[in-house]
Formats: structure tokens, C-alpha cells, sequence
């Protein structure tokens, strides 16, 4: 090799060094931008109550694998960033939405979420646009691996729930059945049983979407108005399923009086309803043109890569990164309640742990009092935690779990017309039913059961004062106990009573 032959190789390999260099550097300073966000990461993909999350998320890699493999998508470290409109307007838009989600909501999924659009706008910088815009289904589909459904449940789930029982009710009314409360509530002999988050038909939506998703890539249509047109249609159908599962579950369970049947029933025709509502996706997404064969990967790139993106992407970055503010914690700011118990029921007050005033003070709880208490024959320890927002309202079932006990069952029980609770039986690994729990949130004006209901309530502009009301027994309890009824009732009032006092000396500070 002759020494100018040797200086062009040198030149070129410094030529490289530098973009290389130059790229790692936005790499890194990116992932910092982020960094709040690895600890809820290392807990959704490795925690075991998120195994379907996990489950759903090797099958998406597989897939992304397998597509890639064949699409021959090549990312180039040693080229410089291109100056690709959308891809930075994504990168730099959802980062600065990240920003204000961190300071003021504090939402992980959707901070998880921002972060999956923005990375993927930034990757854009070093893609051909044409393969960039066909891998969006990848990226969408990463992004719903995160535990949406759970979410939806909540947020989307009630309002579903009422819509699905109402329209239920009104179909059996104008067939000459006698109709059913839109409070969702059925009471079954001794029983409740409840138009609860498996009937809402939210799952099937989560699962429908991504299953959509991923058929769009394969199948490789465009993300376009059609495809919209597709996916309302497909949510429309998933909806019409789950609307007439709950009609005949209803007409089977209440009406007949076969309660055996429509147990058995019950997942069959949600199985039923999902596969054919896929089917007619499938069959609208095959009338879409398929989206051309390329070689995009081979092209020029068609925008430009100038010489001073990636320092001023570097300085943007880091800027975001210092303008990084987690939302402050103001819980367990009011003293202790001081709540009235009746005469029978006799309460010990039970210091909280470090960890749980911090988790309680991040979450915006105004109060937090525990007691071990004594119910005539009845013994165990409760919860009862104030607050304005329905943060600091967590699933009970959770806390339970965190000490070292399994969820066997949480089912909704009607104590009387007033006071709706929900019973949970905990056990251990062998399934051996071990103490029995009861959870309900009330505020001066009504009383659930429904975690999805108690988020709802905060949407008006003057919400309300809360309370969950947490109970863990010693050992198992027989629900349909006079006893147990009554120490329910006499705390349910004792509740009740201090919000009246709260009322009476005025507003809340």
C-alpha cells in the first residue's frame, strides 16, 4: 500500500470517528434526559404481575426481529444525523411533553410512552424516511407492551360499564324483561354480582389494538384514513361482542337463574366474540393497498445532514435534561384525623413505616391513619387514607400482596343499599386460604367499590375529600355474618360522621 493510499485510509477513518463520536454522545445524553424513567422499566418488564405485559413483549420482539431481518433496515452509527423534519419535530415535541407529564401528572405510562415516540423520532435522523415512516407499527407496538390495559380499565372501563348496562337494560326492557339499575349493580340471592372491569370489554380493545397493529405490518398497509377507518370499525365490533356477552350472560345468569351456565359461558363467548371481530379487521385491512416494495435502504438520503445538528442536538438535549422536574411531594401535609369509632369497636393506633409515609407522601395523600383493631370477635388491622386526589388511592389488592400474601379472589358484596364493598380472600403460593380483606372509598356525598368510579370523581374542577377505607382481617371471615355486617356499618357511619363535622366547621382549607 503506498503512503498516499495509507493517508486516504487514515483520513477516512478519522472522517468517521468523529459523527461516531459525535453519536454517542446524543445517545447517551438522551438516555439521561430519561433516566427517571428505568426504575418503572425494570419493574414492568421483570415484576411477575406484569407478566402478560412481558409475554406480549417477546412475541413483539420476535416479530420486530423477524421484520427487520427481512426488511434489511440499516442503521449507520458512523453517518452523521440528517435534518428530518417530522423525526426531530417528534423527538423535540414528545421530550418537552415528557417534561411537563413529569412535573405535573407524574403518569409513568405515559411518560413511558413519550419516550418510545421520541426515541423514534430521533432514530428517524439516521433512517430513510420511507422505511422510517413503515416501521411506526414497530414502534406503536413496543409501546403498547406497557400496561395500558390496566389503565384503560380505569379510565376508559367505567364509562363503558354504564354504557354497556344501560344499553342492556333498556334491550331487555323493550323485550318485556324486567329491566336492571344502571348503577350497574345485580344483586343475585345472597350475592352481588356486578357488571364489573372483565365485562367491560376494555381488555379485548387493548389486545385488539395491538393485534391490529401488528397485522398492518405484516400484512404492510399504510397508516393512513383507511386504516382509521379499519381500526373505529374493528372497536366498534369489539364493542357489539362484549355488548352481547353481557346480554346473554345477563339473560342466562339472571333471567334463567342458570348462574353454573353463565360462569361456564362467560369466557367461550369473549373468545368467540374476539376472533370473529379480528376476522372482519382482517378482511377490511386486505382492501387496503399494500404499501410498495422499496429500496429506500439503498437510496440517498433525501434530506440534508448538516455540520452543526448534532451539537445542536446535543445542547437541546442536555437543556431538556436540566429543565427536568419530578412533581413535588405534598402528601401528609393535614395531622392525623382523629377519627370518632363507636363504643364496640375499639382501635389501637399503628405507627406507618418510612417507606410507606414516602410512598404516601409522593402520592398526594392528606391523611394517613392505621389501627389495629377489635370487632367483638372480629380482629385485624385497618387503613383509612384521606385525600383530594385518587392517586393516593391505590388498589388495595396491591398492598396486600406486598406483604407476602397471593389475591385469590376480589369480588364485589352489597352490605346494604348504602354501602358497597369489595370482599378480597388472600392465601398463600399453595392456594390455601389464609385472611380475608375489605376495601371501599367514600366521600361525604357517596360510597363505592369501584376504583374506576373514584377516579372519575376527580374530574370536576372542585373535587372532593376521599377516603379508602383498607381492612385486613386476622384470618378468614363468612361475609354474610350479622357481625361482620355490623362492624362495616358502624365504621362505614363512623366515616360519615367526620365528614359531616368536617361540614358543619366549614370548608377545608
Amino acid at each position: 500500500m503506498s503512503t498516499r493510499d495509507l493517508l486516504a485510509q487514515t483520513k477516512a477513518q478519522e472522517s468517521k470517528a468523529v459523527p461516531i463520536a459525535l453519536n454517542l454522545i446524543i445517545f447517551t445524553v438522551w438516555l439521561w434526559l430519561y433516566r427517571s424513567l428505568f426504575a418503572y422499566f425494570a419493574v414492568i418488564f421483570s415484576n411477575e404481575d406484569f407478566r402478560t405485559n412481558q409475554l406480549v413483549l417477546i412475541g413483539v420482539i420476535i416479530l420486530i426481529a423477524t421484520q427487520v431481518q427481512r426488511g434489511k433496515i440499516n442503521f449507520q452509527l458512523d453517518a452523521p444525523p440528517r435534518l428530518f423534519p417530522l423525526g426531530l419535530s417528534l423527538a423535540i415535541g414528545s421530550s418537552l411533553l415528557y417534561l411537563l407529564v413529569e412535573r405535573f401528572l407524574d403518569i409513568n405510562t405515559i411518560s413511558a410512552s413519550l419516550f418510545g415516540i421520541a426515541s423514534y423520532g430521533l432514530l428517524g435522523l439516521w433512517i430513510s424516511p420511507s422505511r422510517w415512516r413503515q416501521g411506526i407499527p414497530a414502534v406503536l407496538l413496543l409501546i403498547g407492551t406497557l400496561p395500558f390495559g390496566e389503565h384503560m380499565q380505569t379510565f376508559i372501563g367505567y364509562p363503558m360499564r354504564i354504557l354497556t348496562a344501560s344499553l342492556v337494560r333498556d334491550g331487555l326492557s323493550a323485550s318485556g324483561i324486567a329491566s336492571l339499575g344502571v348503577d350497574t349493580i345485580l344483586i343475585l340471592e345472597n350475592g352481588v354480582s356486578q357488571v364489573d372491569l372483565p365485562c367491560s370489554g376494555v381488555k379485548s380493545l387493548w389486545t385488539g389494538a395491538l393485534f391490529l397493529i401488528a397485522a398492518t405490518w405484516i400484512e404492510r398497509r399504510p397508516v393512513n384514513w383507511r386504516w382509521l377507518f379499519t381500526g373505529l370499525v374493528f372497536t366498534v365490533l369489539l364493542f357489539i361482542a362484549n355488548l352481547l356477552r353481557v346480554a346473554i350472560l345477563v339473560l342466562v345468569g339472571q333471567v334463567a337463574g342458570w348462574h353454573l351456565a353463565a360462569q361456564m359461558l362467560h369466557v367461550p363467548l369473549g373468545v368467540l366474540g374476539f376472533i370473529a371481530a379480528c376476522a372482519a379487521a382482517v378482511m377490511l385491512l386486505r382492501r387496503t393497498p399494500p404499501q410498495p416494495h422499496d429500496s429506500a435502504s439503498a437510496s440517498p438520503a433525501p434530506f440534508a445532514a448538516p455540520t452543526w445538528l448534532p451539537v445542536a442536538l446535543i445542547t437541546a438535549i442536555l437543556l431538556m435534561a436540566l429543565l427536568y422536574t419530578a412533581r413535588p411531594q405534598t402528601g401528609l401535609a393535614a395531622p392525623s384525623q382523629g377519627w370518632q369509632f363507636p363504643a364496640g369497636l375499639a382501635a389501637e393506633p399503628m405507627p406507618l413505616r418510612p417507606d410507606e409515609r414516602q410512598w404516601l407522601t409522593r402520592d398526594g395523600a392528606q391523611s394517613a391513619d392505621r389501627y389495629r383493631f377489635q370487632w367483638q370477635d372480629i380482629s385485624g388491622s385497618m387503613i383509612l387514607i384521606s385525600s383530594d386526589t385518587w392517586r393516593a388511592h391505590h388498589r388495595p389488592e396491591r398492598c396486600f400482596e406486598v406483604y407476602g400474601l397471593t389475591l385469590e379472589e376480589s369480588t364485589p358484596y352489597l352490605i346494604n343499599p348504602e354501602l358497597p364493598i369489595r370482599m378480597v380472600s388472600l392465601g398463600d403460593s399453595q392456594g390455601r386460604s389464609l385472611q380475608s380483606a375489605a376495601y371501599w372509598f367514600q366521600s361525604a356525598s357517596s360510597t363505592t367499590n369501584d376504583y374506576a368510579k373514584r377516579m372519575w370523581a376527580d374530574l370536576p374542577p372542585n373535587r372532593e375529600r376521599w377516603v379508602l377505607v383498607s381492612i385486613l382481617f386476622d384470618g378468614t371471615i363468612e361475609p354474610s355474618s350479622t357481625d361482620v355486617h355490623d362492624f362495616y356499618t358502624a365504621l362505614h357511619q363512623a366515616v360519615a360522621l367526620d365528614f359531616n363535622s368536617a361540614a358543619s366547621s366549614g370548608p377545608e382549607e
